[in-house]
């Protein structure tokens, strides 16, 4: 009776082992252990989980510093100052546009491997001045002067890197004007600032005001007409302490139009000499963006007929063809009268600037190289083109 036992249970283990075997494959992962346990805490882990503060910062090995240093004081500082010896102004043009003459020039250098100058050349040079960002009716324009009495003749490099400077500084002369401020006998003169967000409109317009401080004598005043963005308005604010200019600001979300009125209104109780007023820039609503400017250039026209005096559109270099979109969108909603151009020195998109000229005939203002208040200066076409090409002023 036990023999058959032992051999019923040695069966019935057998069984369950088959059984085992089929449920489980014999390379399955380990079933993971439980995690249903009671967590115990010792005073010391219970220690370090309710630190203080106080504790907490006398562990740390680095100190935390104020939001705004020494080293922010010094910055702003440096962008403040005036290091118009320090290399120069055409220094640091052909420094800033050192990406965008580096993709002209290596085109050049790679297509240039015979002297005569032919057809398959010219479509070459074309294709260069294309990836520039000159766009495709500027550059045909550009090759067509560039290729006047020149055609079958060897040419080096250098000249044609010359003649090519030559054909667009003709481009760009029409639209190299300053931004000239004539006050008014009553009120100050209205500067309407336009652009997208980022394109450096507000840094723009801390540059200017500094400027015609500097430079101008001017009384300046900044209005913060970009309530749709709390940052905008504090980063107005910053430039105004910076340059000394009185602000005029509403909460966010207030109407920009009666901001614009109280900062005119202000601004001629004052006597100030310029008023720059900022405007918002939400191109992805372009219908109430429209309606928004359109409100503020009709409650400026009920004080005056005339204002406002020039409407300035700031663009960023570094969107490319995009900056022709963004320049035809705004001259259909207001009357652009000029153009200040930015960051030319953050891409190799310099040339996109020819093709604006070209293709719209804006007056261009000024234009920016850096961050620096120097690194922003009155546009000056010869120069521009010469740099664009890498060659010396």
């Amino acid at each position: 009776m036990v023999f058959w036992r032992k051999k019923k249970n040695e069966g019935a283990q057998e069984q369950e082992a088959r059984e085992d075997k089929f449920v489980h494959h014999p390379h399955e992962p380990d079933i993971e252990p439980s995690t249903d346990y009671e967590a115990e805490i010792d005073h010391d882990t219970d220690r370090e989980l309710n630190e203080t503060s106080r504790e907490i910062l006398e562990d740390l090995t680095v100190e935390p510093v104020p939001e705004h240093t020494e080293v922010d004081d010094a910055e702003e500082s440096e962008e403040l100052a005036d290091h118009s010896e320090e290399g120069g102004w055409l220094s640091r043009l052909t420094s800033g546009l050192s990406k965008s003459t580096s993709k002209i020039t290596t085109g050049l250098s790679d297509l240039v491997t015979k002297k005569k100058l032919d057809q398959e050349m010219l479509d070459s040079l074309e294709e260069v001045l294309i990836e520039a960002d000159l766009g495709p009716k500027t550059a045909i324009k550009v090759i067509e002067s560039f290729s006047e009495g020149r055609f079958g003749k060897d040419l080096e490099e250098n000249e044609i890197r010359e003649a090519l400077a030559e054909s667009i500084a003709k481009i760009l002369e029409p639209v190299a004007k300053p931004l000239e401020i004539k006050k008014p006998a009553e009120g100050p003169f209205v500067i309407l600032m336009c652009g997208v967000n980022g394109a450096g409109k507000t840094t723009t317009i801390g540059k200017l005001a500094q400027r015609l401080k500097q430079q101008d004598g001017h009384k300046v005043m900044m209005a913060a007409g970009d309530t749709f963005r709390a940052a905008a308005v504090e980063q107005l604010e910053i430039w105004a302490k910076r340059t000394g200019c009185t602000l005029i600001k509403k909460d966010v979300g207030a109407d920009a139009a009666a901001v614009a009125y109280e900062a005119y209104e202000q601004a001629k109780a004052e006597g100030v000499d310029v008023l720059l007023i900022d405007t918002a820039g939400r191109l992805q609503n372009k219908a109430n963006l429209m309606e928004e400017l359109a409100k503020i250039i009709r409650v400026l026209k009920k004080q005056d007929e005339n204002l406002p005096h020039e409407v300035v559109l700031v663009l960023d270099s570094t969107t490319g063809q995009n900056a022709f979109s963004q320049l035809e969108t705004f001259k259909n909603m207001v009357d652009v009268s000029g153009l200040i151009v930015t960051k030319l020195d953050g891409s190799a998109k310099g040339g996109v600037l020819v093709g604006l000229a070209d293709q719209f005939g804006v007056p261009v203002y000024a234009i920016g190289v850096g961050e620096a208040l120097e690194d922003m200066q009155p546009f000056v076409a010869r120069e521009y083109a010469s740099s664009l090409m890498g060659l010396k002023v």
